[in-house]
């Protein structure tokens, strides 16, 4: 179902945004809570990806994002595009940058919107978190030692 923009059936879909690798990971860690739900996946056109997320509905994203403002400006009309086709009941990502459109995004039009920081970042925040914490709905921590960044955030424990 790769690239389906026109909603299905048009009911109400969450949107599960990440790069690929470690960040989609994370994502598919969420299985039990996504698995009785309408979803869409937002990610990257890549071979792990594609393996991962064959039989389920995909729309693919532009990458690379770190520094391109061209796949930036990109995957903003993408977002813009699923939210107009598409009944979005929530935005659930756990970054990276292609993450912040769909995030103000969903800011915009009142929409919830999750970031899950990443479980390798416990130190300092990531430059995608910084960006999306003013748009966001709840920010979810894997580590507790993450709250000294995040104070407003919950901690659900590692994903992986």
């Amino acid at each position: 179902m790769a690239n389906n923009m026109d909603g299905g059936d048009g009911a109400p879909v969450v949107l599960l945004v990440g790069s690929s690798g470690g960040h989609l990971a994370q994502l598919m860690a969420l299985e039990p809570w996504y698995a009785g739900r309408d979803r869409c996946w937002v990610t990257f056109d890549t071979p792990d990806a594609t393996s991962l997320l064959r039989g389920e509905d995909v729309v693919w994203a532009h990458h690379p994002t770190t520094r391109n403002a061209r796949n930036l400006i990109r995957n903003t009309w993408l977002a813009v595009r699923i939210f107009r086709r598409r009944q979005v009941a929530a935005v659930v990502t756990t970054g990276a940058a292609v993450a912040v459109p769909f995030v103000v995004l969903s800011w915009l039009r009142r929409v919830p919107a999750v970031y899950i920081e990443v479980y390798d970042r416990i130190d300092t925040p990531t430059l995608t978190a910084r960006l999306c914490r003013p748009f966001l709905s709840a920010m979810l921590v894997q580590w507790e030692e993450q709250r000294r960044q995040y104070p407003e955030a919950t901690v659900v424990g590692n994903l992986l």
